[in-house]
């Protein structure tokens, strides 16, 4: 069991480091090709890649539950986080996303509550709340102000993407990580092919290479690899659990955007990183009761 959880969170932290790439690339593309086309092209760009996989591997189809599903994890992680956090992005400076981002892990263990009947132990919500705390507490000392529309959006995207994770994890255990996103995806595609196609123009052409770079790197790998990482993280190790290395995408974020868009980084950056590793760990090593199938709680020794 101990090997599996490990697995699982070492699955969860490939895949934050993926999605801890998502915004600078998203910031980076944004600017060449508009919201349209980053929000919903990477999209259409995974559909391409998912369905040669599916060609080669021919897949069996779902069933009406695990499609309908299905449609929740493409409603949230298909077509509202990218779409939202590309329109926030537009306003926003990254480091201002990331922090807000840092509240996913509590929308992530509430929905799994709901949908993954999971019951997180005192101690993992101290730990959790402990880590939504330090984070609120750096994103006062980045001085973002009052709400604004771009964080709204982010917002929105946030509660929509925990409850996706949360169906998806729990779906992960029938299909598999990496057939849950690539059946979202295809469902999702469809609706946005039109869309991307006028919003396309000759002037795109233009873009420089690294634009081009960030877009492929948005519908090969947050679109899809990313969320197969992710995915398979939750359904080895939980899905309340594994959601607790949400926590550390931020300071991933800031520190990729120091690196990739020049933003500095401060000492409270590192000192509230340190906490949140913490909080982190703590969690991890948190029980937590999954409601069985028979109706009975029994608690998961992790």
């Amino acid at each position: 069991m101990k090997n599996t959880i490990k697995k699982g969170m070492l699955l969860g932290f490939i895949g934050i480091i993926c999605f801890s790439l998502t915004l600078p690339a998203t910031s980076i593309a944004v600017p060449y090709f508009g919201a349209t086309v980053v929000g919903l092209g990477r999209t259409v760009i995974a559909a391409i890649l998912v369905s040669f996989i599916f060609f080669l591997k021919k897949e069996a189809l779902p069933n009406k539950r695990q499609f309908l599903s299905l449609v929740i994890v493409a409603v949230g992680a298909v077509l509202a986080f990218p779409l939202l956090t590309t329109y926030a992005m537009k306003s926003l400076p990254v480091s201002h996303g990331a922090v807000e981002l840092a509240l996913l892990p509590l929308a992530t263990a509430g929905f799994a509550m709901w949908r993954g009947g999971e019951r997180p132990s005192k101690r993992f919500w101290i730990s959790s709340i402990t880590g939504a705390i330090t984070v609120l507490i750096y994103a006062g000392y980045l001085g973002l102000g009052q709400l604004q529309t771009g964080d709204l959006a982010l917002i929105v995207a946030i509660l929509l993407l925990g409850l996706s994770y949360a169906e998806g994890g729990k779906l992960s255990n029938e299909l598999g990580s990496w057939q849950v996103i690539a059946w979202a995806i295809l469902i999702g595609a469809p609706f946005f092919m039109l869309p991307v196609g006028f919003s396309l123009s000759s002037h795109m052409l233009q873009a420089p290479i690294e634009a081009w770079i960030s877009l492929f790197y948005l519908g090969v790998v947050s679109q899809f690899l990313a969320y197969v990482a992710w995915y398979g993280g939750m359904s080895l190790g939980g899905i309340a659990r594994v959601g607790q290395i949400q926590y550390l995408q931020p300071f991933l974020m800031i520190g990729f955007s120091a690196l990739f868009l020049g933003e500095s980084i401060t000492w409270l950056t590192v000192v509230l990183a340190i906490v949140v590793v913490t909080c982190v760990m703590i969690g991890k090593k948190s029980p937590v009761i999954k409601k069985e199938s028979h109706h009975k709680n029994s608690v998961i020794k992790r």
